[in-house]
């Protein structure tokens, strides 16, 4: 095979290896430490719950549904819940999910920072205590820039935060240390480092396509490797011949 396409090779799996050889570390370090995290842990399962359980009978929910939904617009769907140990019906509709009581039928206010927190601690399993709550105009990228939420977050090891609905008090998501690890690996092993959504960005496509020519170049050194060590060993049988005769 012609020497010049090995010497190329050569060429090219050097500089194709100053290029892809951080990128690389980053995905193997990014498998490595995503792999080794339970999903469970990153997204806070632990750490708090998505639901409270009420023992609440129908004989708690005496409010005329009718009467409530007589005067709303589109409706998309109603369930029944608690909030703070009072029931209430939860209904969905175009403009947002609204809270009445079921006892008077009256909607509920917008959740106190108090309140906020009751339902914090309620929500929250862990031992650590409430270190800050504010009501963001903007929510951080971790909760999707969501507008108009309450940000909780608690003492502990791993910086538990819990968000939740301005309108509702409902809990929207929970996010800790841990799920930021994940998350900034993740980042990297996607190569997105915006959204961190997007795994068919240009760039790592690029890279993919590269490190496929980084294989393919190191595959055809390892075949003239192959080629050169077999010529010698064919080179030598014939002097070990020759000597004999």
């Amino acid at each position: 095979m012609n020497k010049r396409l090995f010497k190329r090779a050569r060429t090219l799996h050097k500089w194709l290896g100053y290029l892809l050889g951080l990128q690389i570390f980053f995905w193997l370090l990014g498998g490595l430490v995503m792999s080794a995290i339970p999903l469970e842990m990153v997204h806070g399962k632990h750490l708090a719950q998505r639901e409270i359980n009420h023992s609440f009978t129908a004989d708690n929910f005496p409010a005329s549904l009718d009467n409530i939904i007589a005067n709303l617009g589109d409706i998309r769907s109603i369930s029944y819940g608690g909030v703070l140990a009072k029931p209430v019906y939860k209904i969905e509709t175009s403009d947002g999910q609204l809270i009445f009581n079921a006892v008077t039928g009256e909607q509920l206010a917008l959740p106190s920072k108090q309140e906020i927190q009751q339902l914090a601690e309620l929500h929250y399993l862990g031992s650590g205590k409430i270190l800050k709550a504010q009501l963001l105009d903007e929510g951080p990228r971790e909760v999707g820039y969501r507008k108009d939420i309450w940000q909780v977050i608690f003492d502990d090891a791993v910086t538990t935060t819990l968000y939740f609905s301005k309108q509702s008090g409902q809990i929207i998501t929970v996010r800790s240390t841990i799920w930021r690890i994940f998350d900034f690996f993740w980042m990297l092993h996607i190569m997105d480092y915006e959204d961190r959504e997007d795994f068919n960005n240009p760039l790592l496509i690029s890279f993919s396509v590269v490190a496929v020519l980084f294989c393919l170049s190191g595959i055809l050194m390892l075949f003239q490797g192959g080629l050169s060590k077999r010529t010698r060993l064919f080179a030598l049988f014939r002097k070990v011949k020759v000597r004999n005769n």
